[in-house]
């Protein structure tokens, strides 16, 4: 997959990706692009311009919550974790993705 076309898709996951990093563990946002791309084994990388837009927008809907605390190297970051709703949200949003990549997958597959 092109670059290009690799951040397009990444572009369209980013909240799922975000919810199912946070149903790990409360982080921080530094936290969260190193978690995906460390999982990912280095093929994601979320770039913070994309990131910190998307913690907002699943804040203001109730997805998550933040609070202040403090990191390991103590320096002050806020720190995210997921509400109940975002928890519902979570299981909605991978059962869309897993249907719509198995269609993916059949129409990529057809002769």
């Amino acid at each position: 997959m092109s670059k290009g076309a690799h951040s397009d898709a990444l572009r369209g996951s980013l909240d799922l990706l975000v919810l199912k990093t946070l149903s790990l563990d409360a982080m921080h946002g530094w936290g969260i692009s190193q978690r995906i791309q460390q999982i990912s084994k280095g093929t994601l990388e979320v770039n913070q311009g994309s990131l910190y837009p998307a913690l907002q927008r699943l804040e203001k809907d109730g997805l998550i919550t933040s609070e202040w605390g403090t990191t390991d190297n103590n320096r002050q970051a806020r720190y995210y974790k997921l509400t109940a709703s975002g928890r519902r949200a979570l299981g909605t949003e991978l059962e869309a993705w897993r249907k719509f990549a198995a269609s993916l997958e059949l129409v990529l597959r057809a002769g």
